[in-house]
Order: C-alpha cells, then sequence, then structure tokens
C-alpha cells in the first residue's frame, strides 16, 4: 500500500474505526470533532490530528466541513529509507495548528491535488512527494527535544501487561500508567530503549503470539486475530504478511498440535 491524499468532508453523523495504517487529517474548510483513543478536539481550517495505525478514533464533521487526509502505510516511501525517523509522528494521537509556511504549502499541495487529478496524472509517486515534505515539515515542528533519561522501564512487567491485554485495545496511555509515567516521558524513554515506538513494540507481541498460535492450534484465522487484538481477519493477514513475507495460512500447512483454551500471558 502507498501513501494516499484525498480531500473529503466528514459525515455530521458520529463515526468510530480503526484502521492499520498512520493517518494524518489536516482540516480545510469549517470543522471536525475528533477523539482518539480519550484524546479529544476540534479540527478547523489550518489545524489537524495525528492518528496513528489501530488507534480507536471517532470522528464527526460539522455542517460545510472539508479535510485534508493523509493515509500512511508503516512500509510507505515517505516513513522508510531516508525517511524513517518521520515515522515518531506517530508514537501518539496529537493535535496542532500550521504555522504561516506549513499553511503556505498547505496551499500548494491542494493546488497540486487538483491540478494532477484534472489532467489524470495523479501517481502513487508523485503524492508520496508531497506527502514526505508534509510530512518532514510537520516532524520538524512537533518532534520532541531528546529524550528524557531517568530509570530504565521494566520491559519485563510490560511484557506480562501486554499479554494480559494483548486481546484488547491497548492504548499508549494504559502502557504509561503501567510504568507510572506520563504519556510523553513514557515514549520518549520507551524509544530510547527499546528503539521502537509502544505500538511498534506492542505490534510485534501480537504478531508473535498469532504465529504461535497458528502453529500449535486449530483456531479459525479470525479467532486468532481478536485474540491477539486485531480489528479483523483482514487487518490480521495484512500485517502478518507484512511482518512475515507470507500469509498466515501457509502455516496451516503443517500439522498443528491442539491445544486448549489459550493462555495469552504469563
Amino acid at each position: 500500500m502507498t501513501s494516499a491524499i484525498r480531500q473529503t468532508p466528514l459525515d455530521t453523523a458520529v463515526h468510530h474505526h480503526a484502521h492499520d495504517f498512520h493517518q494524518i487529517v489536516i482540516g480545510l474548510r469549517g470543522q471536525a470533532e475528533f477523539e482518539i483513543e480519550g484524546l479529544g478536539g476540534s479540527i478547523s481550517a489550518l489545524s489537524g490530528c495525528i492518528v496513528p495505525a489501530n488507534h480507536v478514533h471517532y470522528y464527526a464533521g460539522t455542517g460545510d466541513n472539508h479535510q485534508l487526509i493523509l493515509d500512511l502505510p508503516e512500509d510507505a516511501l515517505s516513513l522508510t529509507g531516508h525517511q524513517h525517523e518521520l515515522v515518531r509522528l506517530f508514537d501518539a494521537p496529537r493535535f496542532f495548528s500550521l504555522d504561516a509556511p506549513l499553511e503556505r504549502y498547505l496551499d500548494f499541495v491542494v493546488h497540486e491535488l487538483g491540478l494532477l487529478s484534472q489532467q489524470g496524472r495523479l501517481s502513487p509517486l508523485q503524492q508520496e512527494r508531497l506527502a514526505t515534505t508534509l510530512l518532514g515539515s510537520l516532524h520538524a515542528r512537533l518532534a520532541q527535544e531528546a529524550p528524557a533519561r531517568g530509570r530504565h522501564l521494566d520491559l519485563a512487567a510490560l511484557d506480562r501487561f501486554i499479554d494480559r491485554h494483548l486481546g484488547t485495545p491497548l492504548r499508549v496511555a494504559d502502557l504509561a500508567a503501567e510504568a507510572c509515567l506520563s504519556e510523553t516521558h513514557f515514549t520518549a524513554r520507551f524509544r530510547e530503549q527499546t528503539g521502537l515506538s509502544p505500538w511498534q513494540y506492542v505490534l510485534r507481541r501480537r504478531l508473535d503470539t498469532s504465529e504461535r498460535l497458528l502453529r500449535e492450534s486449530h483456531l479459525p484465522l479470525s479467532e486468532i486475530a481478536a485474540l491477539t487484538g486485531f480489528t479483523n481477519q483482514s487487518a490480521f493477514s495484512r500485517a502478518f504478511r507484512r511482518a512475515f513475507g507470507h500469509p498466515p495460512s501457509r502455516l496451516r500447512s503443517a500439522t498443528p498440535r491442539p491445544l486448549g483454551a489459550p493462555a495469552l500471558h504469563g
């Protein structure tokens, strides 16, 4: 999946979902309300929000509204290679406002999208280029200073907590509370200690557990997806293929050892 940039109004009825790609929403006109894993805020023209992958979010537009939406898979060109640091934008949900230079770049992006769409020349690579510049500019403005230093996190205790709640919609705030830290300090210290964002780490544990269940049980893929915290079987299959290079069904070619009700925690 490549990055996708689109302009759209939001329905005035309240909707909610989660998806396995990151998202940035920027207001172009009118207003919209968002709540991302308990973090609520409003978006009006020239302000926006960051929605990390697998975060349940509620949203609704107000009256005549229009938004610019960027859908960004973890393997997008704008988040990998030389741009890999930009993925830190999605360590946690966040609301933001655009400064004057970013307002001018937003005008350029909207103009380019309209022009290229009319000409039928809006290629995936052009969308990636527009997205990369916007993400780089946001990152430069929103990135934290040097990570807060302090005592090491007890990763073994966090692992036990994650495993006990693997089938539920874990939030960064839940992990931070378990470590007795603010969400901002926890996220910075976690990345410093592990080299991963909290959600990358949780995703890895979800996938490792799902791989074990595929090998050792007869459970259907839909049930394994639910037990390991994926929103549906399709999201599970996409994440599994990205991580292991093959679909989860391939592991079913071997005869599994039957298990009873699987225990997901130590």
